[in-house]
């Protein structure tokens, strides 16, 4: 309850809600007398400036009686759209209570149907929009959209599972999906000259669009990631920055606060952008691999979005597979040591890094690598071992272990042994057999001297145990002999 008193409303979806992930034209109302009013001007006061997170200035409602009826574009001359257009823009900056879903209802719906106009018209290409219209609508796009996100629900480190929270929705989502899908159509569209637009979607624009990708509403969050991606995909002036932006964000979330709800659709854009990066890799790029993604993996919350970081961290392997060994390394650096959970997601992504991963590579991070999955082998959580021992069910991971067996299996096989002997889950137990005859078939020599060595082990582990309990009953003999004399009592 007191989350949706903070949030200001809490709703789901109804049916009417459709195209909410996805990109195309929200479904039209049809027309009406609605579709074509307009606050009188003299009712309004002008727009502010916007800030960057606490939210613009907010225009308030229009007094009640004070619309007027518009006409249709289709219904005036094409010298009077642009100012027509205007219009429809101002009518659009007004903002609305939607916590109460009974007041301005009218007026909600007069606002709902305007910006399904403007969007009918920016998509149908009937006509040019001149720089002022740009200039117009990029200002009501933002006092729509840039605004102060109510807070987390939890403030403290403790992660959340997604798919067990019900997830904040909007509550102005009916005209906030109109507002961004008409910011889409504009950045998309083939007449959007960028020399023009970028002096209205500029780095400030940017800032604060990337501000957004905190919000908890999983649909704003999909229309901000497509839309950032498509700025930065024509906007190739602004692509240092928000590489660099994107990078502070990072740095924020793992070493500040390790709360943010967009880690994971900004992963997705990341992705996509390193899947072009040129060849050979800039030092920029790397820095950013080894600063912002891999430290990425230490926050608690990486399950929400390990999918993204993993395909991210996939990416810059396959386009320079030098970079495996820092990778690898990086992974044992931030590598769990009591959580299963997040172990197991680090022994799938270890396990794609690996296959693409060549030779030389392999033979400078394998005795760290190995030590760590010998332990993973040996660990009471049956999911950890279990997923450790699937490595060896990979073809090229395997022939890479064959290359260099007489490291690899010196630091592994106690582990394998003990797990035959002693380990309670089965399917670890009948994985570890295969290992084992795995090694046996690719080089009965040198399992042989392994198993010589660590049968000696054991036999001396086994000595010095008796010693130590031989010690142990002297002395208990040499104080019985005394009598407890000389001997201090508690």
């Amino acid at each position: 309850m007191l989350r949706k008193i903070m949030k200001g409303g809490h709703r789901k979806p109804s049916k009417s809600d459709d195209n909410i992930f996805g990109f195309g034209p929200p479904p039209n109302s049809g027309s009406g007398p609605a579709n074509n009013m307009v606050v009188n001007h003299s009712s309004r006061a002008a727009p502010g400036p916007p800030s960057p997170r606490y939210g613009p200035t907010v225009i308030a409602p229009p007094p009640m009686n004070t619309v007027e009826p518009l006409p249709f574009f289709r219904d005036v001359p094409v010298s009077e759209r642009p100012n027509l257009f205007l219009r429809k823009l101002q009518l659009c900056c007004f903002h609305f209570d939607f916590t109460d879903t009974l007041k301005s209802m009218r007026e909600k719906e007069i606002k709902r149907q305007t910006l399904l106009e403007l969007l009918d018209f920016i998509q149908s290409g009937s006509g040019k929009i001149t720089e002022n219209c740009q200039e117009e609508m990029i200002k009501m796009v933002s006092v729509n959209i840039f605004r102060c996100l109510p807070p987390h629900e939890k403030t403290g480190q403790e992660p959340t599972d997604p798919e067990e929270d019900e997830p904040y929705l909007e509550p102005s989502w009916p005209h906030l999906q109109l507002v961004y899908e008409l910011l889409l159509r504009y950045v998309v569209m083939s007449d959007t000259d960028t020399k023009v637009a970028k002096r209205y979607v500029d780095h400030s624009f940017v800032l604060k669009l990337l501000d957004l990708f905190d919000s908890e509403d999983p649909r704003e969050r999909e229309y901000l990631k497509t839309i950032l991606h498509r700025i930065y995909g024509k906007f190739m002036v602004h692509r240092p920055f928000i590489r660099k932006a994107i990078n502070n964000i990072f740095y924020r979330f793992i070493y500040e606060t390790e709360r943010h709800s967009g880690i994971g659709e900004l992963l997705e854009i990341l992705g996509s952008i390193i899947n072009g990066f040129a060849l050979p890799m800039k030092e920029e790029h790397k820095l950013f691999l080894v600063r912002a993604l891999i430290p990425l993996h230490k926050p608690k919350q990486i399950s929400v979005y390990h999918h993204q970081l993993s395909y991210c961290i996939i990416q810059f392997v396959e386009k320079d597979y030098k970079l495996a060994d820092t990778v690898i390394r990086g992974l044992l650096k931030y590598w769990p040591v009591t959580n299963c959970q997040k172990e197991v997601l680090f022994l799938g992504e270890l396990e794609e890094v690996l296959e693409a991963t060549q030779s030389a590579e392999f033979q400078r991070c394998m005795v760290p690598l190995f030590r760590q999955i010998a332990r993973c082998l040996t660990s009471s959580h049956f999911q950890v071992a279990e997923r450790a021992l699937f490595l060896w069910n990979n073809e090229h991971i395997v022939g890479l272990i064959a290359q260099n067996r007489t490291v690899v299996l010196p630091i592994i096989f106690e582990a394998l042994e003990k797990n035959i002997q002693s380990h309670w889950n089965q399917a670890v137990h009948g994985l570890s057999v295969n290992v084992r005859k795995m090694f046996l078939d690719m080089d009965t020599e040198l399992f042989e001297v392994c198993q010589r060595q660590y049968a000696e082990k054991e036999s001396r582990a086994r000595d010095v145990e008796e010693q130590r309990e031989l010690t142990w009953k002297r002395l208990a003999d040499v104080a019985a002999q005394r009598g407890g004399e000389d001997m201090i009592t508690v």
